[in-house]
């Protein structure tokens, strides 16, 4: 058991412990409190984390990190199969490389868990899923998956396919073929469940039994969509056949907020630390994300790594902060509110007894600069301390 004392703990449920206590056991949090009482041999380390800010590990929202690896070039790019606009049975999880450095600059930022998946060159790019930032095998690392299929609207099919000679050249021909799959993969599920009522045998499609958790509502569209009229357009298709859906970069936003609102859906906002290097990025603004907040539209802040290096996933959200998204909804857009949208905040997002023990301990509010994380804890074990920062241990508690 780990015990972390003395540390100001905001439990993004509500509650913040200005001196507090929090107890660790089995991966779990066992328990919070102002103190907590317990047998000092019971405990394998105390954590004294006086002055500091204890979180939830902090959450990535829309990233590639492992698929499009640092320092790799070709070798280590896996991001996008760009042969063939609709490829919903590719996983992003049969190319997420654990090894990749940038988990090791993510967990030293107190990033705990992100959503990772394909890019966004396909109109249909494949299966997201969300895993821990700990761990050698992908396997092991994984919370859910498939936790999203991955569509995208706008430049990046248009221009991929535009150069391959091929369909989809045109926004009309995007939003065509989506709805021919759904069109089809629909029909797949219906002559599916008919043949299962009558005990019948049906024949097993690979490519379209992928899509079946989508049509349940069990797992959300991830919609790429930067343009305020792709964003509408992807909207208009979720709502023609009752789906779940998610607005990724959302770019344009703030400019249909009232849209967005109306249609229910919740908007991924970033990469905003970027270039404008694309025609539909030229409205790219850090106020988007306390805009569609002050119009009721829940809000998460993402890096899209490595388009912003992921490790910057709390400066983001303080760029937002100081924009008009305000403190309390900045430290919600990595932590809670991406864990709810991603769907595992029955697990992680924030500090409550029975989730997992995904824990970072700041010296201050982590979307300063000068803030630093001083521990990462993932599932119960710390996988990284600061090493100018001093802990009690079994050796030397009081």
């Amino acid at each position: 058991m780990i015990l972390i004392k003395n540390g100001k703990i905001l439990t993004m449920a509500g509650k913040v412990y200005e001196r507090g206590c929090l107890l660790v056991k089995d991966g779990k949090i066992e328990k919070i409190g102002h103190e907590i009482e317990i047998g000092q041999e019971a405990l394998s380390e105390i954590i004294d984390a006086e002055g500091g800010w204890v979180m939830p590990g902090l959450i990535e929202a829309h990233c590639h990190i492992g698929i499009t690896e640092e320092k790799k070039g070709l070798e280590g790019d896996d991001c996008n199969e760009m042969k063939d606009p609709v490829t919903p049975y590719i996983r992003g999880l049969d190319a997420i490389n654990p090894m990749d450095s940038a988990f090791h600059n993510a967990i030293s930022a107190g990033i705990t868990s992100m959503m990772v998946g394909p890019g966004s060159s396909n109109v249909v790019g494949g299966q997201f899923a969300f895993i821990k930032a700990g761990g050698r095998c992908v396997d092991d690392m994984v919370v859910l998956a498939p936790a999203a299929m991955k569509v995208a609207f706008g430049e990046n099919p248009k221009s991929n396919y535009n150069e391959l000679g091929q369909m989809p050249t045109t926004r009309m021909s995007i939003a065509a073929l989506l709805r021919d799959e759904l069109y089809q993969a629909r029909d797949y599920r219906r002559q599916k469940e008919s043949a299962e009522s009558k005990g019948e045998e049906h024949d097993f499609d690979f490519k379209k039994e992928c899509w079946l958790p989508v049509l349940r509502k069990e797992i959300p569209l991830k919609a790429h969509v930067h343009r305020a009229d792709d964003i509408l357009t992807a909207i208009r298709i979720a709502k023609e056949f009752d789906l779940n859906m998610t607005l990724d970069h959302c770019t344009e936003g703030h400019l249909i907020a009232e849209e967005i609102k109306a249609s229910g859906f919740p908007a991924i906002i970033g990469p905003t630390l970027s270039s404008r290097n694309k025609i539909e990025v030229q409205n790219m603004d850090f106020k988007t994300p306390g805009i569609l907040h002050r119009h009721g539209v829940k809000v998460a802040i993402c890096t899209d790594h490595p388009v912003s290096r992921i490790q910057y996933l709390p400066i983001c959200a303080g760029f937002a902060a100081k924009e008009g998204l305000g403190i309390e909804e900045g430290l919600k857009a990595i932590t809670i509110n991406p864990a709810e949208i991603c769907g595992v905040a029955h697990r992680v997002g924030s500090l409550e007894e029975g989730k997992d023990a995904d824990i970072a301990i700041f010296n201050g509010n982590p979307m300063e600069v000068f803030t630093k994380a001083l521990f990462t804890i993932i599932d119960g074990k710390v996988i990284y301390r600061a090493r100018e920062h001093s802990v009690s241990d079994r050796a030397n508690r009081s």
